[in-house]
């Protein structure tokens, strides 16, 4: 079962992670000063998971592929890890459309 995890980093600042069924983190947040911010990201990344574009590819300097979440907005509400194939990128973002909407999360505070 996919799941969220609160953290709070050691410069004070909340972060999320999403995590896949594996255990392998598939999406994470920037740091927000209040814990209800960050919990509110986590609902910002539910409602915004399962729409095609919301989503940007994008390939780093090092040719490794990734991908950002945004909202409405257009604010990044999570970044994805480095993939070598873009393949590898594209199924991340299938895993985050499928598993975000009902992930579970774990403050971990």
């Amino acid at each position: 079962m996919s799941k969220f995890t609160i953290l709070k980093g050691s410069n004070g600042d909340y972060y999320f992670n999403l995590k896949a069924g594996n255990g392998e983190r598939v999406l994470a947040s920037e740091g927000y000063t209040y814990k209800s911010s960050c919990e509110n990201g986590i609902t910002s990344v539910k409602e915004n998971a399962t729409n095609d574009s919301r989503y940007e590819k994008k390939t780093s300097y090092n040719n490794k592929y990734y991908f950002v979440l945004k909202a409405a907005n257009g604010q990044v509400i999570g970044t994805s890890e480095m993939y070598e194939t873009s393949s590898g990128r594209d199924n991340g973002i299938a895993v985050v459309k499928r598993e975000a909407p009902s992930a579970i999360v774990e403050d971990l505070t």
